[in-house]
């Protein structure tokens, strides 16, 4: 009996100094924290274009608008952005716009007929097709067309300047003058004069798409 005691009271000793040793090193365990100083990288004068911070509305004043004053028929054309993009409007444009369906200015120098000989880019040959489906819209139902011989999305060659090309301020303005930001783009054209002109005809008007031309 004295030797299981003897036992115990050295187990009991034993388990006293370990549990003892481990509350003695927490508390002394030091953690260091350490905080991240968040340093502002964007000024507010750096956000947007107008290079003051975001509380003087009163001082905020926009780039003035320059149109370029060329005269029609000047010669002075733009190049354009990428292939077969719609040209800017290189002239002067007052009093021609608003296009209305009584008086649209455009037409008398860019038609094909007469393009040439006042010097201005003549309106392409997909400006005189007629892309819309035959559906049919009386005001107040709509029906779709489809037949198996596929005229409900016919593309077809029409004599006059079709009726969705006839705003032409839709795609065309006028180009302001000076920089606003840095323009670092550079146009690859997949034609040799694809600056001036575009390659939107023939074959290239139906090209990609489930549909007939007539």
């Amino acid at each position: 009996m004295k030797l299981v005691t003897k036992i115990g009271l050295c187990m009991t000793a034993v388990s006293v100094l370990f549990f003892n040793g481990c509350n003695d090193t927490a508390p002394s365990a030091k953690v260091e924290r350490t905080e991240a100083v968040v340093k502002p990288t964007i000024s507010e004068q750096s956000l947007g274009l107008r290079k003051v911070d975001l509380y003087s509305e009163d001082s905020v004043k926009p780039e003035e608008t320059k149109y370029s004053k060329e005269y029609a028929g000047s010669g002075y054309k733009i190049n354009r952005a990428f292939q077969d993009a719609p040209p800017m409007i290189p002239h002067d444009v007052e009093g021609m716009l608003p296009i209305t369906i009584n008086d649209n200015q455009c037409t008398s120098c860019h038609m094909p007929e007469v393009a040439p000989s006042m010097g201005a880019t003549a309106i392409p040959e997909s400006h005189f097709t007629d892309f819309r489906p035959k559906h049919k819209f009386d005001g107040k139902k709509f029906e779709k067309s489809i037949d198996n011989n596929k005229n409900e999305i016919s593309i077809k060659k029409i004599g006059d300047l079709a009726g969705a090309r006839f705003n032409c301020s839709q795609c065309h303005a006028p180009q302001s003058e000076g920089q606003l930001v840095e323009n670092t783009f550079t146009p690859e054209y997949t034609h040799k004069d694809g600056a001036e002109k575009s390659s939107w005809s023939g074959s290239k008007l139906t090209e990609g798409l489930d549909t007939l031309m007539k």
